[in-house]
């Protein structure tokens, strides 16, 4: 299960990554599980932090935008697949703090005697993800 604080709650969440929002990294609560944030820092403890990244190239901008989004979903949804019982992930990354962006990078090249461009995309700051356990 993945939660992530909405005030003075941690709410369960599913992934909302989507190239073309204005938030491309995005997550929407499912209303599956709610906990007061006092009462999951009572009952859980951190057992590991991870730092999610992507990065990705090619030559069209929105494939490899879409590439980098499904890159980093697919990291989360295997941390997620591989949680031990009685343990759950916590996305740490808050708003306005150090919440991930995907951001490129553009460059002239030359193929064949023409003028392309190549796309790099990144995730940056990379992603916080928490897991706890129960104590």
């Amino acid at each position: 299960m993945i939660l992530r604080r909405y005030g003075v709650n941690l709410q369960s969440v599913d992934v909302n990554f989507d190239a073309r929002a204005m938030t491309e990294i995005g997550f929407r609560r499912n209303h599956e599980t709610s906990i007061a944030a006092e009462e999951f820092e009572d009952r859980y403890v951190l057992d590991e932090r991870f730092e999610l990244e992507a990065r990705a190239e090619g030559d069209v901008q929105d494939e490899v935008e879409r590439a980098v989004l499904a890159d980093l979903e697919r990291q989360l949804q295997a941390l997620n697949a591989a949680l031990p019982a009685g343990h759950v992930l916590v996305i740490e990354s808050e708003q306005g703090q150090d919440y991930p962006k995907t951001r490129d990078d553009k460059q002239n090249v030359l193929v064949d005697g023409e003028n392309r461009l190549r796309f790099a995309w990144r995730v940056d700051p990379p992603l916080r993800v928490g897991r706890y356990r129960l104590r």
